[in-house]
Formats: C-alpha cells, structure tokens, sequence
C-alpha cells in the first residue's frame, strides 16, 4: 500500500483508507456487525491500510466506539485515526467536552486527525442566531482545538467540506492546517475548479470521500432510479422526484447517466469494473492524500485494495476527463452536493 503525504504537515497516511461511516450500524447503511468490523479493521491493517476515518455524528457516535473496540490488540503506531467535531458542537466548553467523549468511545489517548466537520456558521450563513453565532466562531473553535493538541489529545488538525473562502478563513486563525477532506468522484469533480488547486497551492493534504458516489458507479443499477432514495439526495438528480432530497433543483440526470454509461464503457475496455476504474482514477488525482472507501465485509475491502494495484494511464484519464466534463460543467463549483449552489454550506 502506497503511503502519501498530507501536504506539508508531516502527517502521512496510506493512499486508500478505510470510511468508517457504516461501523456501529445505523438508518443510513442499515445494521453493521462487529465481527464484520473487526475482520474489516484488522484485514486492512494487515494489507497495509493505516488510515481509518469516522466522525461523531456517524450512527451517533456509534461508528468511533465500533472502530474502538476493532483496533483493541493493534498496536496504537500502525494505525491513524481521523474524526471529525459537528460544527455545532465547536463553542469552546462544548468541543472540549466532545472531544473528550470521541476519544471514550475511540477507546484512545489521541486522535491524529482531528477535523471540524463542516464550515462553523457564520452570521452571513448561519441560522443559529447571532449570540450562538459569536460563541461557535472558528477563530475561538480553532483556538480550543490547538489548545488540545498542546494537550496531547489532537495530533493534528484539519477541515472537511470547506470551500477554498472558508479554508483560509481557517488558516488566519493562525492554524497549521493538515488536510480538507471533500467528495471527489467522477461524477462530482467541484473541487478541481477552486479547492484542489489552492490545497496544492498552499501545501495541504486532500481526502477524497465518496469515490463511488454511494454505489452509482459500479456495475450494480441499469437506471437511475434504482438507487435508493436516500442515494438520491445529491444535485446529480432531480430534487422533484425525491421527497428526501433538500436542494431543490432539476438536477443534472441526463449529464449525470450519460457519465455513468461512458464511464462503464472505458472499464470495460480496460477489462475492470466501474468501481476498480472509478477508485483508481480518483487515487490518481492530483494532490490527493487519500481516498476513503467504505467495505461492510473483508472481501469488499479486499476487493478495494485490488482496485488500487496499479494506475491508470494518461491516455485513459483523459478518456475519462472527456466522458465527465459535461456533468463537471453543469453542476459547477459548488462543493455542497446535498444543498442548493445558493446554499452552499462549504463556502
């Protein structure tokens, strides 16, 4: 397994790690075994993953106490722990004490990624109220954050869905920023508009997330709609059809299918499945750190890490380029997928 660098930090973790978004079982992905778990966490260890990444909010913080049972008996130094604080919870008092539970349930005396979730709401975007506003300032949730990283307890800090504005909104804290982690796919390419470019700019690291876009691309639904609902939340698709959807828009159906069945088409001309040929090329994009793939089981890690044997060359990227401009066009540089371009969260 490869390993990369984020950034300029020192941080370096393996190119492929695992999303731990489904430990602990919960509505989203449904029920999650811990003997499936531990098989996962200690299989990847074993094929040289060290990166494993979760989040409080996942399964209400069910997912850092299943990862924490999982890596009891692995030695501490051969893994790299990321999960994120809920922008809400970022007052100073509130994101101590939360921080304190994630290491509970992680079952451990530091994290080494320690992210802010999603941008701290702001009095321009925020809806929390101008004193709840004051209180949850990044420049005070940073600072409580470099003060537990003195403590020991936080390695290193960084970002996720924050948009090239609120990114250096977080470096003039005076914070040594390690990595942003954002959605990158082939059906959702925002980042290489503003973000990607400034992380490579200015030296951070980039974790991809949702390289598969939640089982779009793979070889498993002949339509659209045979994704769940809940899959169907994203601007790819037309808000109108889907009750649970919050972005409001016509979506980008025709662009986004068109993609999907070009995409499926060069796998096959290179003798891969979509999603071998859809983590490879987002492995291989530029400056990227990692790329979280989710496995419920040991064999669709395995098969993940398969995946990640060999590149991709530039003859087949550019295919790919071609094959996704398109949709890259229409949906534009908006980082936030679920909410309206108006509402963008990231930004």
């Amino acid at each position: 397994m490869q390993m990369r660098d984020c950034g300029k930090s020192g941080l370096k973790i393996s190119a492929l790690g695992v999303g731990c978004w489904s430990f602990g079982g919960g509505q989203y992905w449904g029920a999650q075994a811990q003997e499936d778990v531990d098989q996962v966490v200690r299989r990847a260890v074993e094929l040289g993953i060290t990166y494993f990444d979760t989040a409080e909010a996942y399964n209400e913080g069910r997912s850092e106490e299943s990862l924490g049972k999982a890596i009891r008996g692995i030695s501490r130094d051969r893994i790299v722990i990321g999960t994120k604080i809920s922008p809400s919870n970022t007052a100073p008092a509130v994101l101590a004490e939360h921080c304190e539970a994630s290491l509970r349930r992680l079952g451990t005396e530091y994290i080494d990624l320690y992210m802010v979730h999603w941008p701290i709401p702001s009095g321009a975007n925020g809806h929390l109220g101008e004193e709840a506003n004051s209180s949850r300032s990044a420049e005070r949730a940073f600072e409580t954050i470099r003060k537990l990283q003195q403590q020991g307890k936080v390695r290193h800090i960084g970002v996720s869905n924050f948009a090239a504005p609120r990114l250096r909104e977080a470096m003039e804290t005076g914070t040594e920023i390690a990595v942003d982690q954002l959605p990158y796919s082939l059906v959702a390419r925002a980042i290489e508009h503003e973000v990607l470019p400034l992380c490579r700019e200015i030296g951070l690291g980039v974790i991809g997330y949702m390289p598969l876009w939640q089982g779009l691309l793979t070889d498993r639904y002949d339509s659209l709609e045979e994704l769940p609902a809940m899959r169907r939340r994203t601007r790819q698709f037309d808000a109108r059809k889907n009750e649970l959807a919050r972005h409001g828009e016509h979506g980008a159906e025709e662009e986004t299918w068109q993609a999907v069945v070009a995409v499926r088409k060069i796998a096959r001309e290179l003798s891969l499945s979509t999603s071998d040929l859809a983590l490879r090329w987002a492995l291989g994009g530029p400056g990227m750190s990692c790329v979280l793939a989710g496995a419920r089981n040991r064999e669709q890690l395995e098969a993940n890490v398969a995946a990640t044997a060999e590149r991709l060359t530039g003859e087949a990227v550019q295919k790919l380029a071609d094959a996704t401009e398109a949709l890259k066009v229409k949906l534009g540089p908006s980082c936030d997928y679920f909410e309206s371009t108006d509402n963008d969260r990231t930004r």
